[in-house]
């Protein structure tokens, strides 16, 4: 199928309001473009280098969220223009974070990325530590930061009961914190697990290769 069917297709299966973040990582900014023009505004990448290749070529309205893990060194990259980061796993980068927003007297929005999956490989705040982070926000630590959230990615398996009860972990998480302050977004679920997610709750999926096809793997 071609892109455009890819989007609606994608579209389709999305119900009101759950947001869309098309992963556009390793995609060129003419794919970009084209998904842009079917009104897509929320775009997704993974890496600091590559985003920062194609925020200058592509329309100013855009959303750009920041999926991928991200190094303290190269915050301040992103913070003139970056809408949301949804990878925050330590309090040190949340720190850099608020720094930088400070600096370019911004407020940034940003997801903290708790670990659900078994996978060693994931990056992610242990349950606690996100506790823990959250009452520091409560408490003023962090002035140009705008927490709007939690993020998280299942264990890439077949085991469909497993990956439920890895967003509903995450879900019992946002729904407790969200007593403490209001939040938006639960950014849960990508192009193989986003119909599991949305059945445990998340508003906000991050939906790649489903839209753009295969990724070149080589970038």
């Amino acid at each position: 199928m071609s892109i455009k069917e890819n989007y609606q297709t994608i579209k389709n299966q999305l119900p009101d309001p759950i947001q869309l973040v098309a992963v556009s990582k390793t995609h060129p900014v003419s794919a970009i473009e084209e998904v842009y023009g079917f009104g897509q505004r929320v775009f997704g990448e993974n890496k600091v280098q590559e985003l920062m290749e194609k925020s200058p070529l592509l329309p100013k309205d855009i959303q750009w969220h920041l999926i991928g893990h991200l190094q303290t060194n190269k915050v301040k990259y992103i913070a003139p223009f970056i809408d949301t980061i949804q990878s925050v796993d330590s309090e040190k980068l949340l720190a850099e974070i608020n720094k930088e927003a400070g600096k370019n007297n911004r407020v940034i929005n940003v997801l903290l990325q708790v670990k659900i999956a078994a996978e060693d490989t994931k990056f992610g705040l242990e349950i606690q530590e996100a506790k823990h982070i959250f009452q520091q926000y409560l408490e003023g630590k962090f002035p140009h930061i705008e927490m709007t959230g939690l993020m998280g990615m299942a264990t890439f398996t077949d085991d469909e009961q497993q990956v439920t009860q890895e967003f509903l972990t995450l879900k019992e998480l946002f729904d407790e914190l969200n007593q403490l302050k209001p939040l938006k977004t639960l950014s849960m679920g990508m192009s193989d697990d986003f119909p599991i997610a949305i059945e445990c709750g998340a508003n906000s999926v991050r939906v790649g290769s489903a839209i753009f096809g295969r990724r070149d793997y080589s970038k």
